[in-house]
This record gives C-alpha cells, structure tokens and sequence, in this order.
C-alpha cells in the first residue's frame, strides 16, 4: 500500500468513485463525474492524499486551506473533508493512516488548527479531535414577526442573485471572521466557486450604505419553505432588517427555515412567538463539527479570562505533546515549553476543548480528557472561560 499526494484533476479518477459511492445515491453517471471533473478548478489549492495498493485507490482524504477566528486570533485551518474508503477496504486502517500524514502535512504547511464533520465523532477523537456545537436552525411562520412590518427600521434590504450580491456577502464574512469566535472561511480559490452557486438568493442588509447582515436563501414553492443559511449579521440592528424583510413574505411561504448560531435565543425575537429551535446531531448524515490544535502556539495571543498561569503536560499526541507553561496576562495567552512538573495532565481533546471554549476543567476529566488537582482546575478555568464557537462555513 503506497500513500501519495494528488493534483486537483487526478481526484476524478481516484477520488470520485470513492466520494460519490460514500456520500450521494448510487451508482453514479457520466454527468455526474462531468460535472465534478468541471469543479477541480476550485480544488487546486486543497491537499488531497490516497492510499493505493495494485494502481487501485483504496482510500482518500483532504484538507482545504482555510482561516478560522479562536478567541479573537485568526488562525490557518486544515479543513478536512473527502474522507472515504472502498468498502472492500474499510477497517484497514487506512484512513488513520491518511489522517496522520494529512495531519502532519497541514502543520507543516502552516496551519495551526483543523475542522472537519465526522462519520463517527469516537473515531476521530483518538485523533484528538473534540465537538463543537453543530449550527441550530430555527423553523416559524412569517406570521410571527408581523410586529417587524409595523416597525422604521433606519436602514434597507436588498434581494440580488446570489452571483450579484456575492462581493458584499462574502466582504461580511471575511469581517465577520475578525470578530466570532470558531468563525472560519475558504481561500480565495474554493471560495470563488460559490459565486456561481446555482438557485440561491441573497438578502443584503444595509444601513447608511454600510452591510450589516446577510443570508441566503431559496423558496422551495408557493405556500411551502424559504429554507435559509446562516443569518450573518453585525448586531441587532441587522437581525431585525433581516427578520422584517422574511415577515414580508407571509402570503408567500407557509415557513422560514434559518440558520442560527448558538448565542441566538429565537424565541426572543417576539411576543407570542412560535418557534421551533432545534440542534439535530444524528449519524452518520448530520454530525457535529469537531476541532483540534495541530500546533501548541496556536494558544499565543488568544483572549484570556485571568491573569493566571499553570503549567500542563500534553500526552499521546505526536503533534502537540510535551510540556508547557501556559500564562495569561494583559488580556491573552502565552504559551512556552518547560522542564517543570506538571499541575494538570490533558490529552490534544482536552486542550482543545479548553482552547474553544467548549468544555471546562471539570467537564474535560468527566470526558477523560485529562487528569488535574484542585489549583490547577482553577486556574485553567480561569485561563479558559466557557465561550461556544459558531463554526461557520460547512466543508
């Protein structure tokens, strides 16, 4: 078996069948494989690996180029993605292996963090990746925001064709991925194919010709669902432009479908309001995104909750193991290698999971991710306040 690195146009041969037979309805077409050799042009910055045995692919993993927001630092990602196997060949090893190397690879190649949606969250948290909250979706009539239609709201909604309106949505989030944290973006490469996203409008939000919100969306027929992405907005003020311009269509569509990130309370949004707000995480289809540190310095300069330090020791992670004093000062973290005895013991999960923010010390032993005293519980909660990431950008 021999693990190699693939170009952009080699994945139709050896990626394809692989992908289709994994994630759509088979047996795939010629159209099909048409139209995904078509794409390859925005594949041509993405690492692409396989392992092949007799000039057969058995398997195949990837890592996107991308940038993700964690407590205020911007960092490279490895968004990992076109994970599959031949199932002749499944419960090899193969994919961990890939894993591995892909790993390895996208640190080298600079990133500091990686993403990716799993088809078994166990499988990967050996790899030391750890769960993040999946994005909620909130589903109401268009009825329930009539109190918006009564409201002056001191700006503007726009509807363009998504291929129109594509500069000033994708100008928000590269803004928005300065600001939330867990927020994350393509390169200019992957990102470009979306422009020509077939079928999707965009709403655009603006006030005194400044973008303040944006979301996509498609009708699915009269009397049926606007299904929506995710509600990108600056604040309130762009919520509320965008919440009014949905209740316009309330003689239109029987429901609107939308994306929310965990800090939205939907239920707020008016009096007498239903709301169905729901997190669905079930596998293998819609499983949660899970994270990771592919480089210890990925702690440098993050927002810190106190001015503490505490010293850890990283285990069974070629990675990232070793010893380290972390100090928080002046706002953000600081990360160095030291010789002294550790007061607390994490695996890659468990400091990730403190890095997100998704877990706090107590939580991260009841999960097994690590072993600390009492001192050390403190002063890693105190480091790492409890702060939900909204991982945007479905890969």
């Amino acid at each position: 078996m021999e693990i190699r690195q693939i170009a952009a146009d080699e994945r139709t041969d050896t990626m394809f069948p692989l992908q289709t037979y994994a994630f759509m309805p088979s047996p795939w077409t010629e159209a099909d494989r048409e139209t995904y050799a078509k794409r390859m042009v925005f594949y041509r910055t993405v690492t692409s690996l396989i392992a092949e045995e007799g000039g057969q692919t058995l398997a195949g993993v990837a890592a996107f180029p991308m940038r993700q927001n964690v407590r205020g630092v911007v960092h490279d990602m490895a968004g990992v993605a076109s994970v599959s196997t031949h199932p002749s060949a499944r419960r090899r090893g193969l994919v961990r292996q890939l894993m591995t190397r892909l790993m390895q690879q996208m640190r080298e190649q600079g990133c500091a963090v990686s993403a990716l949606y799993p088809f078994r969250p166990s499988f990967y948290g050996k790899l030391g990746y750890v769960g993040v909250p999946r994005v909620r979706t909130a589903t109401f009539a268009p009825e329930g925001l009539s109190h918006l239609l009564r409201a002056e709201l001191p700006g503007e909604v726009e509807r363009l064709h998504l291929s129109e309106g594509f500069d000033d949505y994708n100008a928000l989030t590269l803004r928005l991925l300065e600001d939330r944290h867990g927020f994350s973006v393509y390169d200019e490469t992957r990102t470009s194919e979306f422009r020509e996203s077939p079928s999707l409008w965009v709403a655009i939000a603006r006030v005194d010709g400044e973008v303040v919100g944006a979301v996509t969306y498609w009708i699915d027929q009269y009397g049926g669902d606007l299904v929506a992405g995710d509600l990108l907005t600056t604040g309130p003020m762009g919520r509320a432009l965008l919440l009014q311009f949905f209740a316009r269509h309330v003689d239109q569509v029987a429901r609107i479908v939308l994306k929310i990130d965990t800090n939205e309370v939907p239920e707020l949004w008016g009096t007498d309001f239903a709301v169905l707000t729901e997190g669905r995480v079930d596998l293998p289809r819609r499983g949660g995104p899970m994270v990771r540190l592919l480089a210890i310095e990925a702690l440098n300069g993050l927002r810190a909750g106190a001015e503490q330090d505490v010293t850890v020791e990283v285990v069974d992670d070629e990675l990232i193991g070793g010893r380290y004093r972390i100090t928080g000062a002046a706002g953000r973290l600081a990360v160095e290698e030291t010789r002294e005895e550790p007061q607390a013991t994490l695996t890659c999960a468990g400091i990730s999971a403190l890095a997100y923010g998704v877990l706090d010390p107590i939580e991260v032993m009841t999960r097994g991710f690590g072993r600390m005293e009492g001192p050390a519980v403190e002063r890693l909660a105190a480091l790492f306040p409890r702060d939900m990431p909204y991982l945007f950008a479905d890969f």
